[in-house]
């Protein structure tokens, strides 16, 4: 076979491994897949692997890069102000071979959110931590205290106050949320309406998380997420990215799974959960996350969402629920059969 006729090959064996929307990706190990188009934060977990790093130290390193960078907004400090004007940050990261999960949520004054989380697993015998009675531990950790609001995040804040604090969280009170600020206070009679039509206005930039899974050569699963949670959230608001089975969930006897999306809805249901045990019947992950999605879209068909999944053998798949606005969800993968990060996108 001349030099020519090898290339043509290689090639042809490339495009036949790589991965095509709604289909499961090409197995191989180690692995690395995270939601959306966050390429530094792939490339950091994936290095910290190569660099014989542990694949919790991928997730959480991977995790973190994400809250400097700020990614989309949607991590990390100074962006998703509450409706008082305060950035506060949520994450979680889980073991696949012990089970454990540390986690933090409402944290304020540490940007470092996944950091917090890994020494919950470390140092405690807790699972969930919340608060300002996180932050005391995070600070009691050596994390620094830091203010987390920026010009970007009181621009936002103020912004939304102009426009009468459109759109916000509360329903069946006064005066009516729909068109002003509060202070409020419980309406006498309940407007199921409200809610439904609330569903149908959706606004696909307020709920991104990273959700990461990384799977080792010898099939170790760990996944993390982080999050700045919901725009204009009313205070205390805490969303599925820092709950086991919601936010992410890992099993290295099946796989893993990481949702984004609304939180609100999406942990209602447990799906990345969920998705991690159609995986152990042998269900592939693109289908698993796809019955996922199908599962809540019965309840409430116009959420924003989408899950990520990936089982012990190295193949990875996601699915989304297509709503206006949203029809691509974007993911990166880093795998040896893939020569660096690479954007995927399912259509399903």
């Amino acid at each position: 076979m001349g030099f020519g006729a090898r290339r043509v090959l290689r090639f042809l064996l490339l495009v036949l491994l790589l991965p095509v929307p709604g289909a499961a990706g090409a197995a191989a190990l180690p692995l690395v897949v995270n939601t959306w188009a966050f390429r530094k934060a792939t490339e950091t977990a994936w290095y910290t692997l190569q660099s014989g790093g542990s694949e919790l130290d991928a997730v959480e390193r991977g995790c973190a890069q994400c809250e400097i960078d700020q990614c989309d907004g949607s991590v990390g400090f100074g962006g998703s102000p509450d409706e008082h004007g305060e950035t506060t940050l949520d994450a979680m990261i889980m073991d696949g071979d012990t089970m454990e999960v540390g986690a933090v949520a409402d944290l304020r004054r540490i940007k470092n959110a996944i950091g917090v989380a890994r020494k919950v697993i470390q140092h405690t015998k807790h699972t969930l931590l919340v608060g300002e009675s996180a932050s005391l531990f995070a600070e009691s950790m050596g994390f620094p205290c830091e203010d987390l609001t920026t010009q970007n995040s009181l621009s936002i804040y103020l912004k939304w106050l102009y426009q009468s604090c459109q759109p916000n969280y509360w329903k069946n009170v006064i005066p009516d949320a729909s068109k002003s600020c509060g202070p409020y206070k419980q309406a006498k009679q309940l407007n199921s309406e409200e809610w439904i039509n609330s569903q149908k206005r959706i606004n696909i930039h307020n709920h991104d998380t990273i959700g990461m899974i990384v799977i080792g050569g010898s099939g170790h699963v760990a996944v993390g997420t982080s999050t700045n949670g919901a725009v204009h959230k009313i205070q205390g608001r805490v969303g599925d990215s820092p709950i086991a089975g919601a936010g992410a969930y890992a099993d290295s006897t099946s796989g893993g799974a990481a949702a984004t999306g609304d939180g609100d809805i999406m942990m209602r249901f447990l799906p990345s959960y969920q998705a991690v045990e159609y995986m152990r019947t042998g269900t592939d992950p693109t289908t698993a996350c796809q019955k996922v999605i199908s599962r809540i879209q019965k309840y409430v068909p116009y959420f924003f969402g989408a899950v990520i999944c990936a089982n012990t053998t190295g193949s990875y798949g996601a699915a989304c629920n297509k709503v206006p606005g949203f029809t691509q969800f974007h993911f990166m993968v880093y795998s040896p059969l893939l020569n660096q990060p690479s954007e995927f996108q399912d259509t399903v």
